[in-house]
């Protein structure tokens, strides 16, 4: 943990759980909460807000990293995802190419009421999709 990541996994999942209490999830029932550690160290929390029109929702872990942004802030270092499943909920292919934008070395912690699992976003998404700039 660097000087800047003062905040424990065990904090940024219970971030992420917090914001789940948030989500807007009318349809699925199914409330995400995200929390991104940024690399000045403040968190930046999300939930998944959804819409009739389902293209227009959007995923907590996007509504984090849209905050972090939208503050000022571009390189994510961890980000922790939440939802009372029984089984951990992996991050959509959306929400890994939005992540893989900031940071290809993000952390990512997964959790559930029983359990939580880390991995790296390289091992999550391997392969992202990539914009090369050359004609």
């Amino acid at each position: 943990m660097s000087d800047k990541q003062s905040i424990t996994d065990q904090e940024l999942l219970e971030a992420a759980r917090r914001a789940r209490a948030h989500a807007y999830a009318p349809y699925s029932k199914f409330l995400v909460g995200a929390a991104v550690l940024g690399q000045s160290g403040r968190v930046f929390s999300g939930c998944n807000v959804e819409n009739a029109s389902y293209g227009a929702t959007i995923c907590a872990e996007r509504v984090a990293i849209t905050k972090m942004v939208s503050e000022g802030e571009i390189v994510p270092v961890a980000v922790a995802i939440y939802t009372e499943a029984e089984e951990l909920t992996m991050p959509c292919g959306v929400c890994r190419q939005v992540l893989r934008e900031f940071s290809p070395t993000l952390r990512v912690l997964v959790g559930g009421p029983r359990s939580h699992e880390e991995m790296s976003l390289a091992q999550l998404f391997p392969r992202p999709f990539s914009f090369s700039k050359e004609p």
